[in-house]
């Protein structure tokens, strides 16, 4: 029995003003990213071939890996302590939450695979949401310190 697969699309979300009616209008409103996740501005503009050719957005689509500049990244991975391994884990004895460090900065050009990718619009700008493990390739700078 043959088991034949959609294409995989792209949740698109649009987050606008309205969406939180007890927000005042005059408020500024930012993303909050959370957990192990990034906020990514992706590249925009046509692609082109190295002979000069210009790709339709058809093609550019197909493509499993997208690039971006990273806007936002959440704290990480929650841990627990390792003293509290031997008991329930539900129960936290310290008011701090520890955070597992993320790679990624901000400012960092990422490789990822797009299929991870969740896109939204905020405040008529578009981004994409990744995942920390979704990510293959970090650029930084020269003058940032690994």
């Amino acid at each position: 029995m043959a088991v034949s697969r959609a294409p995989a699309r792209r949740l698109r979300i649009r987050v606008s003003a309205r969406t939180h009616a007890s927000m005042a209008d005059d408020t500024p409103k930012r993303l909050i990213v959370v957990g192990d996740r990034v906020l990514i501005t992706p590249e925009q503009g046509e692609e082109r071939t190295n002979v000069g050719l210009y790709l339709p957005a058809t093609a550019v689509e197909g493509r499993q890996v997208q690039g971006g500049r990273i806007m936002a990244t959440g704290p990480g991975i929650p841990m627990t302590e390792p003293t509290n391994m031997d008991e329930e884990p539900w129960k936290i004895r310290s008011p701090e939450i520890r955070y597992m460090p993320m790679q990624a900065e901000v400012g960092d050009y990422a490789l990822f695979f797009r299929k991870a990718a969740v896109e939204l619009t905020f405040e008529k700008q578009t981004y994409l949401v990744v995942p920390q493990a979704a990510i293959l390739v970090l650029v930084r700078g020269r003058a940032a310190v690994e």
